[in-house]
């Protein structure tokens, strides 16, 4: 089959050969992006005088029939003629005529890709941000339910100190939050448009490049036309971003994984959230989870695939770009995916309070409580450090927990030492006596989770 561009040339390549060469099987995506950016190109045309008003309005009507057949599923998508690009204009041709070559003029394939981009990556960007901000919500509302549930808060996953579970939840809120502005401070640079840089270096003709941006809704245009078809800086941030999403998914389903495990017994995913064995009758496993520690690898992947693409191309654009857009697509589903499946999570979770409560009893999670109550009576806190480190490892010997100690041994270490150090020593005292700002105190539970709440609103 001819090609469009094929004046040149005296040959065809092979059935394969093309296959390898086109981008349709994934580009198609572009769709409807490719079509309102050609409505907006051609409107242009007609208002600068290069075309006629009754041929813009037979493009305009034509590519409007060709979208209804792309949405009816009615729309056959050819390898042969290559992307997305030149399917529709081919397509558009054979619906009415040579007039449907005056689309393309005034631009390129090049100009054309990078605006199709820049729209969908802005659509879809915004689509991510209501799917992040629901997750922060899901967080919020499980956080507002265990202010003041007990757990053992971990450095190096060993019993550190008592904290509230709520006050673990909105450890991640806060991540998604810096994710949050990440987003939209991308949209920045999303949002510019390249159409009217034409292949490389403008166009001749006298187009007026501020209207077909404001029609497609662009805050911006390329300030240079050779930057403006080959950059690609928008999609590596948006990668990149979304990269930091995962990872922050991925530390709490590591999280989700661990606490339902049978050694922690914290938490217990909902059925829809988990899976069984084939073999294993009692097995509930938790795959939805693990998927999306899985899948961050995968997004890691689309990011340093696109850095290495770019790392060599020379402006402005070469046929390497063409391996722009699939990871670009992945990322795009593998995140949206990954942040309704964790709201669906987190909402739906048990929560065992009891347990995690007793795990902070039977562990010496308190033991900084005891060399802050010595350092509160005069004993520098070094020294107390090793006064409580010391007695720590009498009490594995001895298999019995600080709050096991009798009072005249505690009195032994110093005399000052009251019957008071009991309560002292009680995990939800530890817990709440840390009433600094963001702390792990009730009170500073309570405010961090109205501040959430305040932003959220907004």
């Amino acid at each position: 089959m001819e090609k469009l561009w094929s004046g040149r040339f005296q040959a065809q390549s092979e059935e394969w050969v093309n296959g390898f060469g086109a981008s349709i099987p994934f580009d198609y995506q572009l769709a409807h992006q490719d079509i309102a950016g050609s409505i907006a190109h051609v409107t242009m045309l007609a208002t600068c005088g290069i075309i006629a008003h009754e041929e813009k309005d037979q493009i305009i009507a034509g590519l409007q029939t060709i979208e209804q057949q792309i949405e009816q599923g009615q729309f056959a998508f050819s390898l042969a003629h290559e992307d997305i690009h030149l399917n529709i204009e081919k397509a558009l041709h054979d619906q009415i005529g040579p007039v449907a070559g005056k689309l393309h003029t005034a631009r390129s394939r090049n100009d054309q890709v990078a605006t199709d981009m820049h729209l969908y990556l802005k659509q879809q960007v915004n689509l991510i941000l209501e799917k992040l901000v629901n997750l922060q919500k899901v967080l919020v509302a499980k956080a507002n339910e265990h202010v003041e549930t007990l757990m053992p808060g971990y450095t190096h996953l060993q019993h550190a100190q008592p904290i509230s579970f709520a006050h673990h939840l909105l450890a991640y809120y806060n991540m998604l939050s810096r994710d949050e502005a990440r987003l939209l401070e991308s949209i920045k640079r999303i949002d510019i448009s390249p159409l009217g840089c034409a292949a490389l270096a403008g166009t001749t003709f006298p187009i007026d490049r501020q209207q077909t941006a404001d029609l497609l809704g662009f805050s911006a245009i390329y300030d240079n036309s050779l930057d403006g078809v080959s950059d690609r800086d928008f999609i590596i941030e948006f990668l990149s971003n979304s990269s930091l999403i995962m990872m922050h998914l991925s530390r709490l389903c590591e999280e989700l994984i661990l606490w339902s495990s049978f050694e922690f017994q914290f938490i217990e995913m909902a059925d829809q959230y988990a899976t069984g064995s084939s073999i294993m009758p009692q097995k509930k496993n938790p795959d939805y989870a693990e998927l999306i520690r899985g899948k961050t690898g995968r997004v890691y992947g689309n990011l340093f695939g696109l850095l290495t693409v770019l790392k060599g191309t020379p402006l402005t654009y070469n046929k390497d770009l063409q391996e722009d857009k699939e990871g670009m697509f992945d990322a795009v589903k593998t995140v949206s995916v990954s942040l309704d499946v964790m709201a669906g999570m987190i909402e739906t979770m048990v929560v065992k309070v009891e347990t995690m409560e007793r795990s902070t009893e039977k562990d010496f999670s308190n033991a900084t409580e005891l060399a802050d109550y010595l350092a509160n009576q005069g004993i520098p806190f070094r020294e107390a450090h090793e006064i409580v480190g010391k007695l720590v490892y009498n009490c594995i010997q001895k298999g019995i927990f600080l709050q096991e100690v009798s009072l005249s041994d505690y009195q032994a270490i110093s005399p000052t030492i009251n019957a008071d150090i009991y309560e002292v020593l009680a995990s939800r005292t530890a817990m709440n006596r840390r009433n600094s700002y963001g702390g792990t105190g009730t009170q500073q539970v309570k405010e961090a989770i109205q501040r959430a709440q305040s932003a959220l609103e907004k």
